[in-house]
């Protein structure tokens, strides 16, 4: 199979590297030049375009950042559909809406190319293990398709069910996350008020039964989300948005998870409203 790979940044680049690594004939574009550098010891290929790349692969995988970037790098006249050929893939690994990934897979269809979303989570170490969670939706044969590849860099890999149901699964993911910050944050605030002072605070539960992802982040930034804000705070505003049009459109409570995450992203001052 051969394989196309965009976006190269602190995620996509690792496992662009992995799948180069393992064998597979390998596409790349990057908007910078220097972003594909890293590559040059390797046999993957460089296009000068998104449709060059589509037309030299069987299965695109994308790691942009939002919305808006995958549809950029799949429509138009020089987007990755402009050259891919009837029966590709395309592999969604950005965390987006579900409609945005039913909006593009209807307009993949036209030309025989099926679409997948497979958001990721566990970053660049899990990269480099062959540990990275990935989150799949979308039509079985597909998934079985570009299993072996995703192995590269994953494991596990959970076929969640249609289209847009692995976003589902991510949006969840990281709306849970962001109340994990809150609720830590709001207990290390009380913790002090009670004279415990936060270092200490953190020490404890870090290796207790309350620990949990966002504490050891808190932690390792010394009891704030100062360092955290700028890296995650607007990816996880923009998450909780998503989750929040989700629940909308279901008709279901939002419930205390959207209380703890809209205390998060008010402290990293990245207010959900």
């Amino acid at each position: 199979m051969r394989v196309g790979f965009i976006g190269l940044g602190s995620q996509g680049g690792p496992m662009a590297r992995r799948i180069v690594d393992s064998g597979y004939a390998l596409t790349l574009w990057a908007r910078r030049p220097a972003s594909v550098e890293p590559y040059a010891d390797t046999a993957a290929k460089v296009v000068s375009t998104p449709a060059e790349l589509g037309a030299n692969s069987d299965l695109v995988c994308l790691c942009v950042v939002g919305d808006d970037d995958v549809r950029e790098v799949i429509t138009g006249n020089d987007g990755v559909l402009a050259g891919m050929a009837d029966g590709g893939i395309i592999a969604i690994h950005s965390t987006i809406h579900p409609e945005t990934c039913r909006e593009v897979s209807e307009l993949a269809a036209v030309k025989g190319v099926s679409v997948i979303d497979a958001p990721v989570s566990g970053g660049g170490p899990a990269v480099q293990e062959g540990t990275l969670l990935v989150m799949v939706g979308g039509e079985e044969a597909d998934v079985e398709k570009v299993r072996p590849v995703f192995a590269t860099y994953a494991d596990p890999i959970v076929h969640l069910g249609q289209l847009g149901s692995g976003q589902v699964a991510k949006i969840l993911n990281n709306l849970l996350f962001t109340a994990n910050l809150g609720a830590a944050m709001s207990t290390l605030e009380l913790g002090e008020a009670l004279g415990v002072p936060r270092e200490r605070l953190c020490q404890v539960i870090t290796r207790g039964s309350a620990t949990s992802k966002a504490l050891d982040s808190i932690a390792a930034s010394g009891g704030s989300l100062d360092r955290l804000a700028p890296i995650a705070g607007a990816l996880l505003q923009k998450d909780c948005r998503h989750a929040a049009t989700l629940a909308g459109h279901a008709s279901a409570p939002e419930g205390a998870v959207f209380d703890a995450a809209d205390a998060a992203l008010r402290l990293m001052q990245h207010p959900r409203p």
